[in-house]
């Protein structure tokens, strides 16, 4: 009992010590996060006011700033919560320091009391007679060197006790210190907290008054979003008739692979089939020849009253079995991968899903795919077939992956269009200016392939990502690396 007694407060100690630590480590790295988090933030929010700067200079309200708007209020919004969190943790450091200064003001009154105990003890016995006097008074030798000793662990203990007081009263102060530049940067952030929360309802404020005046242009902003669909909708046929095309052609090749193969294979068997009757031939051949001579030889023998000997017929030649049909190795009857190329390049790009690159060098996503509720009238639900997104005016457009340019074409109101393939994928990239490439290109990943287009209303430049699998289409937030 008494064994259990004295290890349970050891094994206590070694399961308690690497919680704190773990815990410790989670705080420095949570710290770090919300660092790194609030420098993102603050990009995006330059970036955002950047797009504001360019869409105020058209002449009238558009989509564009109101986008901007909205973006940047999210964004605020998050990083306030962001420096609240961060609140949060300098509240708990000061929480921290100011226990430990608590802590080591008491140790330092502990220490003085005790260390003032000793200098009046110190003090009635300052006579070098009575130090001498407890010495010589010893009963033996022994006795003596004892007390002796003792006196100088006596005056080291004094010294190390001050000592110990002078280091205990840095350590208060630099507590103190510390206390005092927590206290500082708690008053700085929460200022700055309150000059983002001003900020955040100057922006909500601007929002509010350009989606007023948006409200008031109702009827020209269902024109523009009719005729959008209606450019949309013939993007969209054309990128069907593409890969339908790709389809129809790979599924043809296919055929005549396989007729090919077929007929290879028939043949194989015709010059096999032909080659064993030919052996027989000869087998049955040899076979007569080797019968008629056993027949001389028997007349011969029969002359000469000796018996033949008899031999084995021989072994009928056996036909080699009939090849049996190679099968293309694929993962699946999809006829766009029937090749071993095409079914390399598909399983590469789903490898890099979610870490394919963006089209542009900068920009941001003002339209999100699939179906969503328009920006001003909220009444009216808005497709997407793609994202779209907002760059420079006349930025470069990059292929976002290897692959086989097979179209080139200009749509009304969308620009050029260019569909890439990438063995069972197909990316299209919509509303270019202007394209450097052309049908049959072999383009690789990050190529520039064109320029994306000018948007006169919002005075910035757009384009259109869509990715296809097949004639199925899909999310590019999903495929293309985080921003």
């Amino acid at each position: 009992m008494l064994y259990l007694k004295k290890i349970i407060p050891f094994i206590l100690m070694m399961w308690l010590v690497p919680a704190m630590l773990a815990a410790q480590s989670n705080g420095q790295q949570s710290r770090e996060e919300l660092e790194r988090r609030k420098k993102e933030l603050q990009k995006e929010i330059e970036e955002a006011n950047q797009q504001l700067k360019e869409t105020k200079k058209s002449t009238k309200e558009s989509l564009g700033q109101l986008r901007a708007l909205r973006d940047k209020i999210t964004l605020r919004s998050r990083l306030i919560n962001n420096i609240n969190e961060e609140i949060n943790f300098i509240n708990g450091d000061i929480n921290t320091a100011a226990r430990d200064v608590k802590t080591l003001q008491k140790d330092l009154d502990t220490l003085k009391a005790q260390y003032a105990q000793l200098v009046i003890y110190a003090y009635k016995n300052r006579s070098s007679y009575d130090m001498l006097n407890f010495v010589f008074s010893a009963q033996n030798f022994n006795d003596a060197v004892k007390r002796f000793q003792y006196l100088k662990q006596y005056r080291e203990y004094r010294r190390r006790q001050a000592d110990n007081i002078v280091s205990t009263q840095d350590q208060l102060n630099r507590k103190i210190q510390n206390l005092e530049n927590q206290r500082v940067k708690r008053s700085e952030t929460l200022k700055t907290e309150q000059d983002e929360r001003a900020t955040l309802e100057t922006d909500k404020k601007e929002k509010d008054e350009v989606l007023a005046k948006l409200k008031g242009r109702e009827k020209e902003l269902v024109t523009d979003i009719n005729q959008r669909n209606k450019d949309a909708q013939k993007v969209q046929a054309a990128i069907r008739a593409v890969i339908r095309r790709e389809i129809e052609e790979a599924r043809r090749k296919a055929i005549e692979e396989e007729a090919a193969r077929r007929k290879a294979a028939e043949e194989k068997r015709r010059r096999e089939e032909e080659a064993r009757k030919a052996a027989l031939a000869a087998a049955a051949e040899k076979a007569r020849a080797a019968a008629a001579a056993a027949a001389n030889n028997n007349n011969n023998n029969a002359a000469n009253n000796t018996p033949a000997p008899v031999k084995p017929a021989p072994e009928p030649v056996k036909p080699a079995p009939a090849p049996e049909p190679e099968k293309p190795v694929t993962r699946s009857e999809n006829v766009l991968e029937a090749t071993p190329e095409a079914l390399a390049l598909s399983e590469s790009f789903e490898a890099n899903r979610g870490k394919l690159p963006w089209p542009v060098d900068a920009g941001n996503i003002i339209e999100h795919f699939g179906i969503h509720q328009h920006a001003v009238m909220e009444h009216i639900q808005v497709p997407s077939d793609g994202i779209v997104i907002a760059t420079n005016k006349g930025g470069a457009v990059k292929s976002i992956f290897d692959g086989e340019v097979k179209s080139v074409v200009v749509m009304p109101g969308s620009g050029y269009v260019i569909i890439i393939r990438h063995g069972q994928y197909f990316t299209t990239y919509v509303r270019l200016q202007t394209t450097r490439v052309k049908k049959g290109d072999n383009v690789k990943t990050g190529q520039v392939i064109g320029t994306a287009s000018v948007n006169d209303i919002e005075n910035t430049g757009e384009v259109e990502l869509q990715i296809w699998k097949g004639v199925t289409k899909q999310n590019p937030e999903q495929w293309i690396r985080r921003r």
